[in-house]
């Protein structure tokens, strides 16, 4: 181990499923999806798969300040896990990271393009807004890395507080979804027509959801009996600026690595918190990876299902579930997986397990080559 142990104090999840983590758990273990079809002519002109808000949802009181979703978004999860923490935004050994990966790109589709604009948008503007809300001292850090910008604001963190820089970190991750950002997905015939199939032989791609995550770490001794961030690292295939690595082993180099960082073994991994976004060749190279790291017979799941992608909120959410998973010894199974649809073949979860779990592994990827792997554990 690196320095001090780094536990979880407590955490949030603010999605369509349910505005704290035991609601998004409770609805997971049902096998509740917040995935359903929209028909939103500001959003696209098909009709289409995802996970989104009511759009009249409120998610904070305010009538002082002009916030964005976005922003908005980020207070409410930030909020309800500060309220019963005892962890003080004020003190100077306190830390405020907030990833995304689009953050308020949707100005774009509804303000002129001037000076103004480009200073709103900004995720330096948006983490400031965040940041004074709460009166955090320090300037507080951004992390914005693709789709792996959840797990990697959580390493990110981890060694914070591992070099001693601070004794708490206040992790938030958000992301909404606008016109701008499906658009994107489209152009790349990325999008699943129906509800995705994370592993399965008929996927088809993936949906994309709206979401936050706020995780609160720290080296205070008294929370020792908590579970901990035991280790992770990134790696970077530098394939191609959309499709991921052909034979994952850089991914697979990530999961060593954090193995490494957390001093265990992979027979030590009880289960796997996939990214298994449904796309063909993402739930390829993760099963490739997976297997290259000798990790094929762990439980593995993928909540891409019941969340749809909720981009730089991906890696912040799963990893919130999981920590629960460890929290209550049940495994989620993987909506939507009926046949095994990868060469590398994995074992995927159909069903809700309980054991006896001491270690889980979550890895995530992104547009760029870019990839995560975290290890959480008792």
């Amino acid at each position: 181990m690196n320095g001090h142990d780094v536990f979880i104090v407590a955490d949030n999840i603010f999605s369509p499923l349910g505005k704290t983590t035991a609601e998004n758990f409770s609805k997971l273990k049902q096998n509740t999806s917040a995935v359903k079809q929209y028909n939103d002519l500001n959003i696209s002109s098909q009709p289409f798969y995802a996970s989104l808000f009511n759009s009249d949802e409120p998610f904070i009181k305010d009538d002082q300040h002009i916030y964005t979703k976005f922003e908005q978004l980020l207070i409410a999860s930030i909020n309800d896990v500060l309220q019963d923490s005892g962890i003080d935004a004020h003190n100077k050994k306190t830390v405020l990271i907030i990833s995304t990966t689009k953050g308020n790109i949707s100005l774009l589709e509804t303000e002129a393009n001037n000076a103004e604009l480009k200073k709103r948008i900004a995720l330096s503007t948006s983490a400031k807004l965040v940041s004074d809300r709460f009166g955090f001292v320090n300037q507080p850090v951004i992390i914005s890395n693709a789709c792996i910008s959840g797990s990697l604001a959580i390493i990110t963190g981890m060694r914070l507080l591992r070099s001693g820089q601070y004794e708490n970190a206040v992790i938030a991750g958000a992301d909404v979804i606008s016109k701008f950002i499906l658009s994107g997905f489209e152009s790349f015939h990325a999008l699943s027509p129906q509800v995705c199939k994370p592993f399965d032989k008929s996927r088809d791609g993936l949906n994309l959801g709206e979401g936050a995550g706020t995780v609160i770490l720290s080296t205070n001794k008294k929370y020792k009996q908590n579970i901990k961030v035991k280790g992770g690292s990134v790696s970077n295939d530098a394939n191609h600026i959309s499709g991921p690595s052909r034979t994952g082993e850089e991914l697979a180099h990530a999961i060593k690595k954090a193995m490494l960082d957390a001093d265990i073994s992979s027979g030590d991994i009880d289960f796997i918190s996939a990214h298994g976004t449904a796309t063909v060749y993402n739930d390829e190279m993760e099963a490739n990876a997976i297997s290259l790291s000798g990790m094929q017979t762990a439980p593995t799941n993928s909540l891409k299902g019941y969340y749809g992608h909720t981009l730089g909120a991906a890696g912040m959410i799963e990893s919130i579930i999981s920590i629960q998973s460890l929290k209550e010894n049940l495994v989620l199974s993987t909506l939507g997986f009926k046949n095994m649809g990868v060469t590398n073949p994995l074992n995927i979860c159909t069903n809700l397990l309980s054991g006896n779990f001491k270690n889980c592994l979550k890895t995530a990827s992104g547009f760029g080559g870019c990839n995560a792997a975290v290890v959480f554990g008792k």
